[in-house]
Formats: structure tokens, C-alpha cells, sequence
């Protein structure tokens, strides 16, 4: 069985001509001297390395849609006839509205959030830049957390470096934190990630010193790639400029060769790139304690889709550390920008990753050592995702970390407000109103608590808070069923595996084993 088709895909704008395809390769099974297009071959004989990425740069995210034999889908959330949890058991009071989704996490600075969800790391694509307004706005008035992305500073062109080649001030970092700040209400924070370039570029202690940030997050990867972030740039000038600043710049934008291709129109972009990090235990504890004396109220960790021995390097670093925060992103990813066949087929896919991480926290609770904080992150959009993945890594697991699902509303609704600027609502809006307070079903409830002020928040924050609420409202529901009225109460006894090799993977039981004892005991008795 073949699990991801290679030459072709929609994130590519690749397509097979035949109907009948090689599994493996991908290539048409009769390919035909003189075929037209549009496989990704085809298209890589004359573009080359731009068949590496998504496109269009910029308009775009792209998430990876291989099929792994296990995900979260093979798990069913149980609901029971009898019993509370969190609550007394009386219908009049155990009703799913009165379930409590808050959530909190940190080791001695708890920070809370309305709703056990939060954004993936929006850094310096283009998509981050342009919607952060609508992104941040909606996180905040959402009571959840943001992550401010690695390269921010880094790409800023207004940018001003001191003398020591370090940030003075960054106009893009500051607008990214007030923009979170102005309607921050005390649940939820804004992180703000290092990479390699960040820390050479003193991006912390500007966070710190200047904007006030209280959490820095150290990113070791994603699940999205093994390789630093990358974006992209039209110009050449911009591209020299980057290259000066330290970053990877390809194709090299000083060889004549390529500045006459560019001149030429051929090359018409550039690529840049970040550096790989390489972990060590003892720089790690240094870094992490060098962040808290520059003032850091709470340092995280995110960590990508890497095998077991990276995992355990992660947790029990982040044990030994005190971190506040450890992010577990699995394959496969989704991104604003990622090599395509390597968002496919790199990683461990997120519940297997996941699984592993209950079992190494598992064996270091039994050692009686501190066990962070953590979130699940890797392809997660949905109410029943987020129960699921609470109750895989429970008691660890506080939240679930959301990329493109949190991002796809902000787009929508900045996109509605153009609709309704040019009196152009498609139809698939336009059939709840004209007006944004006749389709956008939480607006009166946000006027009700901001006022006038809400006219000026930005439909995409809107959108975001009410996918939010969505989830809210579902997780209440699937937490009502399960008789479970706190997201601390939510229990790996909560799952049930459909398939064996599920209960395998993850140890949850088999559907057809789950409750067996108790259920023979009431038979036998």
C-alpha cells in the first residue's frame, strides 16, 4: 500500500496527465515523448529547485497529506453513562455549558489560557507578516497563547544593529507585541522563539529589555522540517542584504552567474535560509539560565518530529532545566514554507511521536523527577483532536499547539472584509448577510463586551475567535460524555484504539478490551 504519491500535488501545482500511475515513483505509467506537462519533473526540467516548495511563496500554506498507517483518527473518545468529574452529579448542574475549558501551564509563573489551544510559531513568512494584525488580535481576544516565530528581527527591514552587530530596534518585533498586548486580557501570552540567527542577533535581550516579553521560547525544529526556516524574496538587492546579515542566501546572489540569470528573468527569487542548530546538554542549561538572568519570566522549548533519542534528550533537559514549556511538533507538518517531499516523508508522524513522549514521561515521573509542561503539535484542527490529544499525554500534556487551523480563519476573515469593501461576498458567505454583524455569528457578543472597539478589530480576529469558540463549545461537549468537567481531569482511560496496531503504538486499549474487566465483573456478579 502506498502511502504518498511523490510527482504531483495540488501544493504544487503539479499534476499527472495519465489516470494510471506508478505508485512509488509517481511517474505516468506511459510517458509520452512530447507530453505537455505538468508533473513535477516536467516542471523541474526547466525551474529546477523551485519545484522544491509550495507555491506561490507568500499566498500560500501547505501542509503535508501523507497517509500514516496509524494517526489520531484510529482513537474514539469514550463517553459514559455514570459518573462526575469536577462536578456534582445532578443533571440541573452537570450540564456541558458548565464544563471549564481553561487550561494552564509553566513551573512557577502558570500562565492561563481560556482554551487549551494555541498558534504555531508565526514567524517572518510572508503570510505571518501580512495577517499578524488579524493573527495576534484574535489570539488575544481568545484568551489563548501566540508564538512569535524565529527570523522576525532577523528579516525586518527596518532593522537597526548596534554597533556589536546586535539589535538596537526592530519596527516588526515591537508591532507584533503591542498588536498582541493591546487587547491582552491576562490569559495567553505572546512567546517570542530563538533560532540560531536570533540569539547571534541578540533577539532576546531587545524581547526582553525593551518590549517587556516575559517568555522566550528555544526552538530545536518542527515538524514541518529538519532544517532551519526559510523564506523567500524578490529582489536582489534584498537578497544581498540578507546574505550580509548572516543567513544562507541561495542562490548565491554575488555570483555573476546567477545576477545575470536574475537579470535575465530566469532566476526570480531567492531563497533564505537559517542555520542548523546543534544541542548539547551543558550549552543548553546555559542558555536557558542566561535567559532567565537577562529577566525571562518563563523559557519554553519546541522540538520537532526527531526519533526517540532526541525526544528524550528534550524532556529530560527540560526536566533538569525547569522549563515552563515543551512543544512536541509531529510529522507530518503543515508551513508557510517547507521543502514539499521533505514535509512528506520526514519525521515521526505526530502519535507515534506523542506516544513516545507519555512513555519517556512516564519513566521520569517514576524516578520522582520534575515532568514539564507539555503540548501536542502536528496536524491538529479540530475540537475532538485537542480531547484526544489531552487525554493521549495525560496527566503531561496541557494544551495542543495549532498551526494552519488557526490561521486558515484569520486569512477568511480579512478576506471577508475585502469581499465587503468591493461589494464582492461569494456566495458561499453571502448567504448569511451583507454586513459583517449579520455573518460573523459572535459579533454582538464581542460588542457586548468591547463596545465600539470592536469596529476596529480586524475581521480576521474576529474569525479566529469564533473558530475558537467552536472549539470551546465542542470540547465542552466531548468533555460533558466523558463526564469529565475540567481539562485536568481529561484521562488516557478516556480513548479507546480501533485497531490493534493503534493500542500498540500508543498503549490506549483496544476498543474490543477496554472496560472488559468491570463489564464481566457486572455480568458475573
Amino acid at each position: 500500500m502506498n502511502l504518498h504519491r511523490p510527482n504531483a500535488n495540488e501544493a504544487l501545482g503539479t499534476k499527472n496527465r495519465s489516470r494510471n500511475v506508478a505508485p512509488q515513483s509517481g511517474i505516468c505509467s506511459r510517458c509520452i515523448d512530447g507530453c505537455a506537462g505538468n508533473c513535477d519533473l516536467f516542471n523541474a526540467t526547466f525551474r529546477g529547485r523551485e519545484l522544491l516548495y509550495p507555491q506561490p511563496f507568500g499566498e500560500i500554506t501547505a501542509g503535508a497529506d501523507k497517509d500514516y498507517p496509524v494517526d489520531y483518527s484510529h482513537l474514539n473518545i469514550m463517553g459514559y453513562a455514570v459518573g462526575a468529574f469536577g462536578v456534582d452529579p445532578d443533571p440541573n448542574v452537570a450540564t456541558f455549558p458548565a464544563v471549564d475549558t481553561e487550561t494552564s501551564f509553566g513551573f512557577k509563573n502558570r500562565v492561563k489560557m481560556k482554551v487549551p489551544i494555541f498558534t504555531g510559531a508565526l514567524g517572518s513568512t510572508d503570510i505571518a507578516r501580512k495577517n499578524w494584525e488579524h493573527f495576534a488580535v484574535g489570539a488575544a481576544i481568545s484568551g489563548i497563547t501566540i508564538v512569535c516565530g524565529e527570523n522576525v528581527c532577523g528579516i525586518d527591514p527596518g532593522l537597526e544593529l548596534d554597533s556589536s552587530g546586535r539589535v538596537k530596534e526592530s519596527p516588526e518585533m515591537r508591532r507584533r507585541v503591542e498588536t498582541y498586548r493591546r487587547y491582552h486580557e491576562g490569559y495567553g501570552d505572546i512567546f517570542v522563539q530563538l533560532n540560531v540567527e536570533d540569539t547571534r542577533f541578540g533577539v532576546a535581550e531587545y524581547a526582553i529589555e525593551k518590549l517587556g516579553v516575559e517568555t522566550i521560547e528555544l526552538k530545536w525544529g518542527q515538524g514541518a522540517k529538519s532544517i532551519g526556516g526559510e523564506i523567500k524574496v524578490d529582489s536582489i538587492e534584498r537578497a544581498r542584504e540578507l546574505k550580509k546579515r548572516g543567513y544562507i542566501v541561495t542562490p548565491d546572489p554575488d555570483n555573476p552567474a546567477v545576477e545575470a540569470a536574475f537579470r535575465d528573468g530566469a532566476v526570480k527569487q531567492f531563497e533564505r535560509h537559517s542555520r542548523l542548530g546543534f544541542v548539547d546538554q551543558e550549552s543548553f542549561m546555559k542558555e536557558v539560565e542566561r535567559l532567565r538572568k537577562l529577566g525571562a519570566k518563563r523559557v519554553t522549548l519546541k522540538t520537532g518530529a526527531y526519533p526517540m533519542r532526541e525526544l528524550a534528550m528534550a524532556i529530560r533537559w527540560a526536566s533538569d532545566a525547569r522549563i515552563d514549556l515543551l512543544t512536541i511538533d509531529g510529522a507530518p507538518g503543515g508551513t508557510g514554507m517547507s521543502p514539499w517531499r521533505m514535509m512528506c516523508e520526514w519525521g515521526i508522524p505526530s502519535i507515534y511521536l506523542h506516544s513516545m513522549a507519555y512513555e519517556l514521561c512516564r519513566r521520569l515521573a517514576a524516578k520522582g523527577a520534575y515532568v514539564p509542561d507539555l503540548a501536542f503539535a502536528g496536524g491538529f484542527s479540530t475540537e475532538d483532536h485537542v480531547f484526544k490529544a489531552i487525554a493521549l499525554g495525560a496527566p503531561y500534556c496541557k494544551a495542543v499547539c495549532m498551526g494552519r487551523a488557526l490561521m486558515i480563519p484569520g486569512m477568511v476573515g480579512k478576506n471577508i472584509q475585502k469581499w465587503l469593501d468591493e461589494g464582492k461576498l461569494p456566495s458561499t458567505v453571502a448567504k448569511y448577510g451583507s454586513t459583517k454583524e449579520e455573518i460573523f455569528v459572535c459579533y454582538e457578543e464581542l460588542r457586548a463586551k468591547y463596545g465600539n472597539e470592536v469596529d476596529k478589530m480586524p475581521l480576521g480576529a474576529i474569525g479566529i475567535y469564533s473558530v475558537t469558540e467552536k472549539i470551546r463549545v465542542g470540547l465542552q461537549q466531548l468533555m460533558a460524555g466523558a463526564r469529565k468537567w475540567r481539562v485536568d481531569l481529561i484521562s488516557r482511560s478516556d480513548l479507546a484504539a480501533l485497531t490493534e496496531e493503534a493500542a500498540r503504538v500508543t498503549g490506549i486499549p483496544y476498543v474490543m478490551d477496554a472496560y472488559r474487566e468491570e463489564a464481566l465483573t457486572i455480568i458475573d456478579g
